[in-house]
């Protein structure tokens, strides 16, 4: 996934949802100790500035240079580029050795990895037998059935141009494994389901559809999905491009801690 997402870390920076402070707060109950956490694929650091109001450190990690610089300082936070050519041994000694993890992160991002490589890398940093490891996602949203017709309509067209990876988080991580110990989060093949409340304007769905790996591709291959006919439709459907209406993520999650 290296430089997947480079091309629009700016769009990623405005487009994309924050996730809600309850969710860090659940979390972090789970953890008997709130000393260190680790966000992976952190990009512009959403997820890490809401783990670092319970946790005294924050690693942040990411392949991406280009979204790292755009993230959000935080005097908890430290952001570090993890480069693909980092071994297994490396990565868990940048991170702060064996056992010395509470909370590992991945937010909108697990469906990038190795996984089984990935798994092994977090049983190793986990505190045992506290530690927990917690995945989260969001697959679209849902506006009102008119507006969702006609979205999901646009949504179709982008199919061919998604990685192979993506179909998991369509499916809600429901097709991938998550060998942790159920803590009554989310667990293999039967995700917590989350809603994501907010407030947008069609502007900024708009940013958010122009910021998925999909649309950027095809405009790369010479195929423009949001032409100018596609987003006048979209945005008489909205009912103007500057009308704010609400807006629900449909969020979900996997969360455990490593098997004894």
């Amino acid at each position: 996934m290296a430089g997947l997402f480079d091309k629009q870390a700016d769009a990623y920076l405005t487009a994309r949802p924050t996730y809600p402070a309850h969710w860090f707060s659940m979390l972090a109950r789970q953890t008997s100790s709130h000393s260190r956490a680790w966000d992976i694929g952190t990009g512009n650091g959403q997820a890490a500035i809401g783990v670092a109001e319970h946790y005294q450190q924050v690693i942040a990690t990411d392949v991406s240079q280009p979204q790292l610089k755009l993230a959000k300082p935080h005097p908890r936070v430290r952001y570090l580029h993890t480069p693909p050519s980092l071994s297994d041994d490396e990565l868990v000694k940048l991170i702060g050795g064996e056992n010395s993890v509470d909370l590992v992160t991945v937010a909108q991002a697990l469906h990038w990895f190795d996984l089984p490589r990935l798994y092994s890398v977090i049983n190793r940093v986990l505190r045992k037998p506290n530690g927990v490891f917690a995945v989260w996602g969001y697959n679209g949203f849902t506006v009102t059935p008119e507006i969702d017709a006609a979205f999901q309509q646009f949504h179709d067209t982008t199919i061919p141009y998604w990685k192979e990876n993506v179909k998991h988080l369509f499916a809600d991580y429901k097709t991938l494994g998550f060998p942790f110990e159920d803590i009554g989060l989310g667990s293999e093949g039967r995700p917590l389901k989350l809603g994501i409340p907010k407030q947008r304007s069609f502007e900024e769905i708009l940013g958010l559809f122009r910021s998925w790996t999909a649309v950027v591709t095809a405009k790369e291959r010479g195929v423009d999905l949001l032409s100018e006919s596609v987003v006048e439709k979209l945005e008489n459907v909205w009912g103007g491009a500057k009308v704010v209406r609400p807006v629900v993520y449909k969020g979900f999650m996997l969360a455990g801690k490593p098997h004894a």
